[in-house]
């Protein structure tokens, strides 16, 4: 694969994964949609579009994934939801990444690998940076919201956890989304009395699961062969920042001070952390 092809496919990848924060955040506060049915229809969508690109490939006749995998999704997608109810785009998006990171290294550590010094620093900055942005202040974020979102990020770094060594990765996301389907069909059923559909809300809720999921975890899949592991995991510090710009460019957000100095400390550590895990991995 080229070099060019390669950046382009990362580029969409990423755009597609800041797309999902902002597709969320921008549903559930401009329109009528509740987050179960948001959940609903975009796990549903995802599920068909990906069995739709594997019937493209030949390969719908396969199975892939597993139930303990589409759990962990389905905790993800559930919880992002019911966090976007009252945070931020960029907010969420910065806590999300950290805890996903964050769960993804402390599993690591149980597994007895060891940090170097620049490592420790790096986590102990990250930690610090996701204490500072939910401490007491006039620019906090919800602490119950900002607890469904850490959450929601442990979820998905078990499901990412889960997912390595799986083989055909579009195939194992296409059997774990199809698996969410009935989970879907269950958090509906029990949260009937809340449910208030929106033609708008459902049409991001679509694109989220269709798109930004579906076709963005493709495209992820796709540029990886002709990414060094450095790369892959350090261009992914790039989701919260480009998901902060699309919500104070699109949704009219504020780029605070308490968001700009905290994204610096956990970006930054998690990059000191990250970087030299990737290169011996490498």
């Amino acid at each position: 694969m080229s070099p060019a092809r390669t950046a382009l496919l990362t580029l969409l990848a990423m755009l597609a994964f800041a797309g999902n924060s902002l597709l969320c955040r921008a549903a559930l506060k401009h329109t009528a949609i509740d987050a179960t049915s948001f959940t609903s229809v975009r796990l549903i969508s995802g599920a068909l579009a990906l069995w739709l690109l594997l019937r493209w490939r030949d390969a719908a006749a396969r199975s892939g994934g597993s139930w303990g995998s589409a759990a962990a999704l389905f905790a993800y997608a559930a919880l992002l939801s019911y966090a976007y109810i009252g945070l931020d785009t960029g907010v969420g998006a910065l806590l999300l990444f950290g805890a996903v990171q964050t769960t993804m290294i402390g599993t690591a550590l149980r597994r007895g690998e060891r940090l170097h010094i620049q490592q420790t620093l790096g986590l102990l900055l990250a930690v610090a940076g996701l204490i500072g942005l939910v401490l007491p202040g006039l620019t906090r974020p919800p602490l119950g919201h900002a607890a469904l979102m850490l959450a929601s990020g442990a979820a998905w770094g078990v499901y990412s956890l889960r997912a390595r060594g799986t083989g055909d990765p579009t195939l194992a996301t296409a059997g774990n989304f199809l698996r969410t389907v009935p989970m879907a069909v269950l958090l509906s059923s029990v949260m009937f009395r809340q449910v208030q559909f929106d033609p708008t809300g459902a049409l991001y809720a679509t694109v989220s699961g269709a798109i930004t999921s579906g076709l963005g975890y493709a495209l992820w899949y796709a540029a990886l062969p002709g990414l060094r592991t450095t790369s892959a995991a350090t261009v992914q510090l790039s989701v919260p920042v480009l998901a902060s710009i699309g919500g104070i460019v699109l949704l009219g957000e504020a780029l605070t001070p308490r968001l700009l100095l905290t994204s610096i400390a956990i970006l930054g550590g998690i990059a000191l952390v990250i970087r030299p895990r990737a290169k011996a991995a490498a």
